[in-house]
Protein backbone atom coordinates (compact mmCIF):
# COMPACT_ATOMS: atom_id res chain seq x y z
CA UNK A 1 0.00 0.00 0.00
CA UNK A 2 1.47 3.48 -0.58
CA UNK A 3 3.01 5.18 2.21
CA UNK A 4 3.27 9.27 2.65
CA UNK A 5 5.85 11.04 0.45
CA UNK A 6 9.21 11.03 1.39
CA UNK A 7 8.99 14.81 1.58
CA UNK A 8 5.79 14.98 3.83
CA UNK A 9 6.74 16.54 7.16
CA UNK A 10 5.27 15.56 10.83
CA UNK A 11 4.96 18.09 13.75
CA UNK A 12 2.37 19.26 16.21
CA UNK A 13 0.91 23.09 16.89
CA UNK A 14 -0.46 25.20 19.62
CA UNK A 15 -0.67 28.80 20.11
CA UNK A 16 0.30 31.60 22.30
CA UNK A 17 -2.36 32.29 24.49
CA UNK A 18 -2.91 28.91 25.12
CA UNK A 19 0.54 27.80 26.22
CA UNK A 20 2.47 31.10 27.23
CA UNK A 21 1.50 32.59 30.48
CA UNK A 22 3.38 35.48 31.60
CA UNK A 23 0.38 38.13 30.46
CA UNK A 24 1.99 40.91 31.85
CA UNK A 25 5.78 39.79 31.45
CA UNK A 26 8.09 41.37 29.33
CA UNK A 27 6.53 44.13 27.87
CA UNK A 28 3.33 42.09 26.50
CA UNK A 29 0.25 44.39 26.42
CA UNK A 30 -3.24 43.22 27.16
CA UNK A 31 -5.26 40.95 25.02
CA UNK A 32 -8.89 40.74 24.34
CA UNK A 33 -8.87 36.90 25.98
CA UNK A 34 -7.22 38.87 29.01
CA UNK A 35 -9.72 40.93 29.32
CA UNK A 36 -12.58 38.08 28.61
CA UNK A 37 -11.29 35.39 31.07
CA UNK A 38 -12.11 38.43 33.93
CA UNK A 39 -15.77 38.64 33.44
CA UNK A 40 -17.07 36.13 35.69
CA UNK A 41 -18.58 32.83 34.51
CA UNK A 42 -17.58 32.57 30.94
CA UNK A 43 -14.08 30.14 31.26
CA UNK A 44 -15.04 27.28 32.84
CA UNK A 45 -13.52 27.28 36.43
CA UNK A 46 -12.72 31.00 36.17
CA UNK A 47 -9.48 29.67 34.24
CA UNK A 48 -7.47 32.04 32.11
CA UNK A 49 -4.32 32.00 30.25
CA UNK A 50 -2.63 34.10 32.87
CA UNK A 51 0.08 31.18 33.43
CA UNK A 52 -0.83 28.70 31.13
CA UNK A 53 2.06 26.08 29.88
CA UNK A 54 4.26 28.89 31.33
CA UNK A 55 6.03 28.26 27.75
CA UNK A 56 7.05 32.03 27.93
CA UNK A 57 9.88 30.76 30.29
CA UNK A 58 9.73 27.27 29.59
CA UNK A 59 10.16 27.15 25.64
CA UNK A 60 14.02 25.48 25.93
CA UNK A 61 12.53 22.69 27.68
CA UNK A 62 9.35 22.50 25.91
CA UNK A 63 11.41 22.22 22.33
CA UNK A 64 13.50 19.06 23.89
CA UNK A 65 10.74 17.44 24.48
CA UNK A 66 9.63 18.22 21.11
CA UNK A 67 12.76 16.74 20.11
CA UNK A 68 12.04 13.71 21.82
CA UNK A 69 9.03 12.90 20.77
CA UNK A 70 11.40 13.65 17.26
CA UNK A 71 8.94 16.48 15.85
CA UNK A 72 9.87 17.32 12.40
CA UNK A 73 8.02 20.70 12.39
CA UNK A 74 6.91 22.78 14.55
CA UNK A 75 3.33 25.42 14.26
CA UNK A 76 3.11 28.22 17.08
CA UNK A 77 1.39 31.84 16.99
CA UNK A 78 3.27 35.26 17.26
CA UNK A 79 1.16 37.03 20.58
CA UNK A 80 0.31 40.37 18.98
CA UNK A 81 0.62 42.35 21.70
CA UNK A 82 3.69 40.70 22.73
CA UNK A 83 5.50 42.28 19.57
CA UNK A 84 3.22 45.58 19.74
CA UNK A 85 1.76 45.81 23.36
CA UNK A 86 -1.18 48.40 21.24
CA UNK A 87 -1.38 46.51 18.03
CA UNK A 88 0.84 49.59 16.35
CA UNK A 89 3.28 52.00 16.81
CA UNK A 90 5.34 50.96 19.13
CA UNK A 91 7.17 47.82 19.02
CA UNK A 92 8.09 45.85 22.01
CA UNK A 93 12.00 44.43 21.38
CA UNK A 94 11.81 42.00 24.42
CA UNK A 95 8.57 40.20 23.14
CA UNK A 96 10.70 40.35 19.23
CA UNK A 97 13.95 38.47 21.37
CA UNK A 98 11.68 35.91 22.76
CA UNK A 99 10.02 34.81 19.70
CA UNK A 100 13.81 34.87 17.67
CA UNK A 101 15.33 32.63 20.57
CA UNK A 102 12.21 30.40 20.15
CA UNK A 103 12.97 29.51 16.37
CA UNK A 104 16.70 29.72 17.11
CA UNK A 105 15.93 26.94 19.64
CA UNK A 106 13.69 24.74 17.31
CA UNK A 107 16.23 25.61 14.28
CA UNK A 108 19.14 24.30 16.69
CA UNK A 109 17.67 20.71 16.96
CA UNK A 110 16.15 20.74 13.34
CA UNK A 111 12.89 21.46 13.62
CA UNK A 112 11.36 23.52 11.32
CA UNK A 113 9.17 26.42 12.19
CA UNK A 114 5.77 27.31 11.02
CA UNK A 115 4.38 30.78 12.09
CA UNK A 116 0.63 31.93 12.62
CA UNK A 117 0.64 35.57 12.79
CA UNK A 118 -2.81 35.16 14.22
CA UNK A 119 -4.33 32.85 16.61
CA UNK A 120 -7.64 35.09 18.27
CA UNK A 121 -5.71 37.12 20.90
CA UNK A 122 -6.16 40.46 19.28
CA UNK A 123 -4.67 43.57 21.02
CA UNK A 124 -6.95 44.91 23.07
CA UNK A 125 -6.35 48.87 22.49
CA UNK A 126 -7.40 47.55 18.72
CA UNK A 127 -10.59 46.20 20.31
CA UNK A 128 -11.26 49.98 21.40
CA UNK A 129 -10.71 51.67 18.29
CA UNK A 130 -13.05 48.97 16.59
CA UNK A 131 -11.42 45.77 15.96
CA UNK A 132 -12.00 44.18 12.79
CA UNK A 133 -15.01 46.38 11.94
CA UNK A 134 -12.59 49.22 11.25
CA UNK A 135 -10.91 49.08 8.02
CA UNK A 136 -7.57 50.15 9.53
CA UNK A 137 -7.17 47.24 11.16
CA UNK A 138 -6.08 45.84 8.15
CA UNK A 139 -3.31 47.93 7.86
CA UNK A 140 -2.27 47.49 11.32
CA UNK A 141 -2.49 44.28 10.90
CA UNK A 142 -0.07 44.24 7.97
CA UNK A 143 2.39 46.94 9.65
CA UNK A 144 2.26 43.99 12.69
CA UNK A 145 3.34 40.80 9.75
CA UNK A 146 5.94 43.34 8.04
CA UNK A 147 7.64 43.62 11.46
CA UNK A 148 7.80 39.75 12.60
CA UNK A 149 8.35 38.96 8.78
CA UNK A 150 11.42 41.40 9.41
CA UNK A 151 12.56 39.86 12.79
CA UNK A 152 11.83 36.02 11.22
CA UNK A 153 11.99 35.95 7.47
CA UNK A 154 15.39 35.02 7.74
CA UNK A 155 15.23 31.78 9.29
CA UNK A 156 10.90 31.02 9.09
CA UNK A 157 10.15 30.38 5.78
CA UNK A 158 6.31 28.78 6.59
CA UNK A 159 3.62 31.42 7.58
CA UNK A 160 -0.05 31.49 8.37
CA UNK A 161 -1.75 34.99 8.30
CA UNK A 162 -4.87 33.21 10.61
CA UNK A 163 -6.11 30.71 12.06
CA UNK A 164 -9.94 29.88 11.87
CA UNK A 165 -11.13 32.93 11.06
CA UNK A 166 -15.09 31.23 11.01
CA UNK A 167 -14.52 30.81 14.97
CA UNK A 168 -12.87 34.29 14.91
CA UNK A 169 -16.17 36.16 13.62
CA UNK A 170 -19.05 33.30 14.98
CA UNK A 171 -17.49 32.69 18.82
CA UNK A 172 -16.09 36.44 19.11
CA UNK A 173 -18.74 38.26 17.47
CA UNK A 174 -22.18 36.32 16.90
CA UNK A 175 -22.80 33.74 19.80
CA UNK A 176 -20.35 35.68 21.52
CA UNK A 177 -18.81 32.05 23.82
CA UNK A 178 -15.17 33.72 23.03
CA UNK A 179 -13.44 36.72 22.97
CA UNK A 180 -14.00 39.58 23.13
CA UNK A 181 -17.72 38.02 23.40
CA UNK A 182 -19.75 40.58 21.77
CA UNK A 183 -22.72 40.16 19.58
CA UNK A 184 -23.36 41.70 16.28
CA UNK A 185 -26.12 42.59 14.14
CA UNK A 186 -25.51 40.93 10.63
CA UNK A 187 -24.69 43.89 8.95
CA UNK A 188 -21.86 44.56 11.66
CA UNK A 189 -20.48 40.42 11.21
CA UNK A 190 -20.06 40.70 7.77
CA UNK A 191 -17.69 43.86 8.11
CA UNK A 192 -16.19 41.86 10.85
CA UNK A 193 -15.26 39.18 8.41
CA UNK A 194 -14.31 41.32 5.31
CA UNK A 195 -12.12 43.28 7.82
CA UNK A 196 -10.81 39.74 8.54
CA UNK A 197 -10.24 38.62 4.84
CA UNK A 198 -8.88 42.24 4.13
CA UNK A 199 -6.02 41.60 7.10
CA UNK A 200 -4.91 38.62 5.91
CA UNK A 201 -4.26 39.87 2.43
CA UNK A 202 -2.42 42.56 3.91
CA UNK A 203 -0.38 40.16 6.02
CA UNK A 204 0.60 38.03 2.43
CA UNK A 205 1.66 41.12 0.64
CA UNK A 206 3.97 42.36 3.83
CA UNK A 207 5.50 38.98 4.32
CA UNK A 208 6.12 38.67 1.03
CA UNK A 209 7.83 42.12 1.13
CA UNK A 210 10.00 41.55 3.97
CA UNK A 211 11.00 37.94 4.66
CA UNK A 212 14.17 38.02 3.19
CA UNK A 213 14.28 34.60 2.00
CA UNK A 214 11.92 32.69 -0.66
CA UNK A 215 8.56 32.23 1.88
CA UNK A 216 5.77 29.54 1.97
CA UNK A 217 2.31 31.94 3.05
CA UNK A 218 -0.64 30.21 3.20
CA UNK A 219 -3.46 30.44 5.86
CA UNK A 220 -5.84 28.04 8.43
CA UNK A 221 -9.09 28.03 8.41
CA UNK A 222 -11.88 25.03 9.88
CA UNK A 223 -12.59 22.87 7.31
CA UNK A 224 -16.26 22.72 7.48
CA UNK A 225 -16.35 18.96 6.34
CA UNK A 226 -19.34 17.21 4.81
CA UNK A 227 -18.76 13.25 3.81
CA UNK A 228 -21.22 11.28 1.84
CA UNK A 229 -23.42 8.62 3.24
CA UNK A 230 -23.33 6.05 0.64
CA UNK A 231 -20.91 5.20 -1.65
CA UNK A 232 -23.71 6.44 -4.63
CA UNK A 233 -22.73 8.97 -6.77
CA UNK A 234 -25.49 11.10 -5.76
CA UNK A 235 -24.63 11.50 -2.24
CA UNK A 236 -21.01 12.44 -3.64
CA UNK A 237 -22.59 14.84 -5.48
CA UNK A 238 -24.50 16.23 -2.14
CA UNK A 239 -21.21 16.05 -0.17
CA UNK A 240 -19.52 18.24 -2.55
CA UNK A 241 -22.44 20.76 -3.13
CA UNK A 242 -23.04 21.16 0.85
CA UNK A 243 -19.01 21.57 1.05
CA UNK A 244 -19.22 24.68 -0.70
CA UNK A 245 -22.83 26.16 -0.03
CA UNK A 246 -23.39 29.00 1.72
CA UNK A 247 -26.59 27.66 3.06
CA UNK A 248 -26.40 25.21 5.36
CA UNK A 249 -30.22 23.96 5.24
CA UNK A 250 -31.42 27.29 7.18
CA UNK A 251 -32.91 29.08 4.14
CA UNK A 252 -30.07 31.61 4.96
CA UNK A 253 -26.23 32.58 4.84
CA UNK A 254 -24.22 30.78 7.89
CA UNK A 255 -20.65 31.99 8.74
CA UNK A 256 -19.57 27.99 9.10
CA UNK A 257 -19.23 27.24 5.36
CA UNK A 258 -15.68 26.82 3.54
CA UNK A 259 -16.54 29.14 0.13
CA UNK A 260 -17.14 32.21 1.83
CA UNK A 261 -14.16 32.58 3.14
CA UNK A 262 -11.83 30.40 0.60
CA UNK A 263 -13.30 31.67 -2.63
CA UNK A 264 -12.21 35.51 -1.66
CA UNK A 265 -8.90 34.03 -0.79
CA UNK A 266 -8.22 31.57 -3.57
CA UNK A 267 -10.69 32.84 -6.55
CA UNK A 268 -10.68 36.71 -5.70
CA UNK A 269 -14.31 36.63 -5.16
CA UNK A 270 -16.84 36.12 -2.81
CA UNK A 271 -19.75 32.95 -4.19
CA UNK A 272 -22.52 34.40 -5.49
CA UNK A 273 -24.84 31.96 -3.32
CA UNK A 274 -23.36 33.80 -0.16
CA UNK A 275 -24.42 37.23 -1.96
CA UNK A 276 -27.79 36.65 -2.65
CA UNK A 277 -28.33 35.73 0.89
CA UNK A 278 -26.86 38.44 2.56
CA UNK A 279 -28.75 41.37 0.63
CA UNK A 280 -28.11 44.42 1.40
CA UNK A 281 -26.13 43.45 4.51
CA UNK A 282 -23.00 42.21 1.94
CA UNK A 283 -19.69 43.00 2.67
CA UNK A 284 -18.33 46.68 1.92
CA UNK A 285 -16.18 45.94 -0.52
CA UNK A 286 -14.43 49.07 -2.08
CA UNK A 287 -12.50 49.27 -5.64
CA UNK A 288 -9.08 47.36 -4.70
CA UNK A 289 -10.57 45.00 -1.61
CA UNK A 290 -10.67 41.95 -3.59
CA UNK A 291 -7.31 41.86 -5.36
CA UNK A 292 -5.73 42.58 -1.88
CA UNK A 293 -7.54 39.57 -0.31
CA UNK A 294 -6.92 37.25 -3.55
CA UNK A 295 -3.38 37.79 -3.22
CA UNK A 296 -1.59 34.39 -4.42
CA UNK A 297 -1.03 31.79 -1.40
CA UNK A 298 1.20 28.82 -1.38
CA UNK A 299 -0.98 26.54 0.67
CA UNK A 300 -4.27 26.23 2.34
CA UNK A 301 -3.71 24.81 5.74
CA UNK A 302 -6.93 23.30 6.98
CA UNK A 303 -8.25 22.49 10.56
CA UNK A 304 -10.25 19.16 10.44
CA UNK A 305 -11.37 17.42 13.56
CA UNK A 306 -14.88 16.30 12.31
CA UNK A 307 -17.36 15.71 9.62
CA UNK A 308 -21.17 15.49 9.01
CA UNK A 309 -22.34 12.79 6.72
CA UNK A 310 -25.23 13.99 3.88
CA UNK A 311 -27.10 12.17 1.08
CA UNK A 312 -29.26 13.56 -1.69
CA UNK A 313 -32.69 14.61 -0.84
CA UNK A 314 -35.78 15.46 -2.68
CA UNK A 315 -35.31 19.47 -1.60
CA UNK A 316 -31.05 19.15 -2.29
CA UNK A 317 -29.27 18.21 0.71
CA UNK A 318 -30.14 16.32 3.84
CA UNK A 319 -27.80 15.59 7.13
CA UNK A 320 -27.96 12.04 8.24
CA UNK A 321 -27.34 12.28 12.05
CA UNK A 322 -25.03 9.69 13.73
CA UNK A 323 -26.65 6.65 15.42
CA UNK A 324 -27.10 6.47 19.30
CA UNK A 325 -24.18 5.58 20.89
CA UNK A 326 -21.51 6.44 18.04
CA UNK A 327 -18.35 7.57 19.44
CA UNK A 328 -17.10 10.92 20.68
CA UNK A 329 -14.38 12.66 21.56
CA UNK A 330 -13.86 14.32 25.37
CA UNK A 331 -15.46 17.72 23.76
CA UNK A 332 -18.61 15.60 22.75
CA UNK A 333 -17.59 16.03 18.90
CA UNK A 334 -18.57 12.63 16.47
CA UNK A 335 -15.49 10.72 16.13
CA UNK A 336 -15.49 10.75 11.82
CA UNK A 337 -12.39 9.48 10.44
CA UNK A 338 -12.99 10.37 6.57
CA UNK A 339 -13.15 13.91 7.39
CA UNK A 340 -9.92 13.45 6.91
CA UNK A 341 -9.92 11.47 2.90
CA UNK A 342 -13.35 13.60 2.05
CA UNK A 343 -11.88 17.24 3.05
CA UNK A 344 -8.55 17.74 1.28
CA UNK A 345 -10.23 16.16 -1.61
CA UNK A 346 -12.97 18.07 -1.93
CA UNK A 347 -11.09 21.20 -1.35
CA UNK A 348 -8.38 20.12 -3.90
CA UNK A 349 -11.05 19.38 -6.14
CA UNK A 350 -12.56 23.04 -5.91
CA UNK A 351 -9.22 24.71 -5.54
CA UNK A 352 -6.32 23.12 -6.42
CA UNK A 353 -3.95 24.31 -3.52
CA UNK A 354 -1.07 21.96 -1.91
CA UNK A 355 -2.39 21.78 1.55
CA UNK A 356 -1.10 21.10 5.19
CA UNK A 357 -3.32 19.51 7.74
CA UNK A 358 -2.53 22.09 10.23
CA UNK A 359 -4.68 20.80 13.28
CA UNK A 360 -6.02 17.64 13.65
CA UNK A 361 -6.18 15.95 17.62
CA UNK A 362 -8.60 14.98 20.41
CA UNK A 363 -8.92 15.27 23.57
CA UNK A 364 -9.23 12.64 26.14
CA UNK A 365 -9.62 11.65 30.17
CA UNK A 366 -6.03 11.82 30.65
CA UNK A 367 -4.56 11.31 34.18
CA UNK A 368 -1.37 10.43 35.87
CA UNK A 369 -1.45 6.55 36.38
CA UNK A 370 -0.23 4.52 39.26
CA UNK A 371 3.16 3.66 37.35
CA UNK A 372 3.90 7.78 36.76
CA UNK A 373 2.48 7.19 33.05
CA UNK A 374 0.02 9.02 30.81
CA UNK A 375 -1.44 6.12 29.09
CA UNK A 376 -4.29 7.09 26.42
CA UNK A 377 -4.82 4.91 23.97
CA UNK A 378 -7.56 5.78 22.57
CA UNK A 379 -5.80 8.84 21.61
CA UNK A 380 -3.31 6.60 19.08
CA UNK A 381 -6.45 4.95 18.13
CA UNK A 382 -8.21 8.38 16.94
CA UNK A 383 -5.44 9.43 15.28
CA UNK A 384 -4.32 6.07 13.80
CA UNK A 385 -8.35 6.30 11.76
CA UNK A 386 -7.54 9.71 10.71
CA UNK A 387 -4.43 9.41 9.37
CA UNK A 388 -5.55 6.03 7.47
CA UNK A 389 -7.89 8.08 5.93
CA UNK A 390 -5.47 10.73 5.05
CA UNK A 391 -3.12 8.66 3.70
CA UNK A 392 -6.50 7.68 1.02
CA UNK A 393 -6.56 11.05 -0.23
CA UNK A 394 -3.26 11.10 -0.28
CA UNK A 395 -2.11 7.91 -2.09
CA UNK A 396 -5.14 9.34 -4.67
CA UNK A 397 -2.97 12.20 -5.49
CA UNK A 398 -4.72 14.94 -3.08
CA UNK A 399 -1.35 17.14 -2.61
CA UNK A 400 -1.36 17.08 1.10
CA UNK A 401 2.07 18.14 2.35
CA UNK A 402 2.09 17.68 5.87
CA UNK A 403 0.41 17.18 9.12
CA UNK A 404 0.43 18.99 12.51
CA UNK A 405 -0.80 17.13 15.34
CA UNK A 406 -2.71 19.50 18.11
CA UNK A 407 -1.87 19.95 20.04
CA UNK A 408 1.79 19.49 21.34
CA UNK A 409 0.86 20.43 25.38
CA UNK A 410 -1.92 20.02 27.20
CA UNK A 411 -2.96 23.73 27.35
CA UNK A 412 -5.98 26.41 28.28
CA UNK A 413 -8.61 25.06 25.94
CA UNK A 414 -10.69 28.76 25.36
CA UNK A 415 -14.12 28.56 27.07
CA UNK A 416 -13.57 25.02 28.33
CA UNK A 417 -10.39 26.14 30.75
CA UNK A 418 -8.25 23.59 31.59
CA UNK A 419 -11.14 21.12 32.00
CA UNK A 420 -9.37 19.64 28.30
CA UNK A 421 -6.71 17.83 27.37
CA UNK A 422 -5.55 17.49 23.80
CA UNK A 423 -1.71 17.31 23.91
CA UNK A 424 0.85 14.36 23.84
CA UNK A 425 2.34 16.03 26.35
CA UNK A 426 0.53 15.99 29.66
CA UNK A 427 1.15 18.91 31.97
CA UNK A 428 0.36 19.67 35.31
CA UNK A 429 -0.39 22.76 35.79
CA UNK A 430 -0.47 23.19 39.26
CA UNK A 431 3.05 22.22 39.61
CA UNK A 432 4.04 22.62 35.73
CA UNK A 433 5.59 19.62 35.08
CA UNK A 434 5.42 17.62 32.03
CA UNK A 435 4.70 13.82 31.35
CA UNK A 436 5.23 12.36 27.42
CA UNK A 437 2.06 10.72 27.28
CA UNK A 438 2.26 7.04 25.15
CA UNK A 439 0.79 8.86 22.11
CA UNK A 440 3.66 10.96 22.16
CA UNK A 441 6.15 7.58 21.75
CA UNK A 442 3.73 6.22 19.36
CA UNK A 443 4.17 9.52 17.60
CA UNK A 444 7.69 9.60 17.04
CA UNK A 445 7.42 5.91 15.62
CA UNK A 446 5.42 7.09 13.24
CA UNK A 447 7.07 10.30 12.34
CA UNK A 448 10.19 7.45 12.10
CA UNK A 449 8.51 5.66 9.65
CA UNK A 450 6.81 8.12 7.93
CA UNK A 451 3.41 6.63 9.15
CA UNK A 452 4.68 3.07 7.49
CA UNK A 453 3.52 1.58 11.21
CA UNK A 454 -0.18 2.49 10.80
CA UNK A 455 -2.56 -1.14 10.08
CA UNK A 456 -2.59 -1.94 6.56
CA UNK A 457 -6.44 -1.42 5.70
CA UNK A 458 -8.51 0.70 3.47
CA UNK A 459 -10.18 2.12 5.77
CA UNK A 460 -10.09 3.97 9.41
CA UNK A 461 -13.88 4.04 9.50
CA UNK A 462 -15.99 2.74 12.10
CA UNK A 463 -18.07 -0.09 10.98
CA UNK A 464 -20.93 2.01 12.06
CA UNK A 465 -20.39 4.46 9.11
CA UNK A 466 -19.60 2.19 6.42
Amino acid sequence: MKQFPDEFFWGAATSSYQIEGAVNDGGRGPSIWDAFCRRPDVVFGRHSGDVACDHYYRYRDDVRLFNKIGLQAYRFSIAWSRVMPDGMGRINQEGLDFYSRLVDELLAVGIRPLVTLFHWDLPLALHHRGGWQNRDCASWFGDYAALVAQTLGDRVRDWMTLNEPQVIAESGYESARFAPGERQDRAGLIRTVHGLLLAHGRAVQAIRAHGRNPQRVGWAPVCITKTPATPDSDDVEAARRAMFACDMGTGDWTIWNNAWWMDPVLRGRYPDDGLALLGDDGPPIEATDMDTIGQPIDFVGINIYHAEPVRTAKRGVEVIPRPPGHPQTRMDWMVTPDALYWGPKLLFERYGKPMVITENGVSCHDWVSLDGQVHDPQRIDFVSRYLVELRNAVSEGVPVQGYLYWSALDNFEWERGYGQRFGLIYVDFARQTRILKDSAFWYRKIIESNAAILPQITSGRFAADA
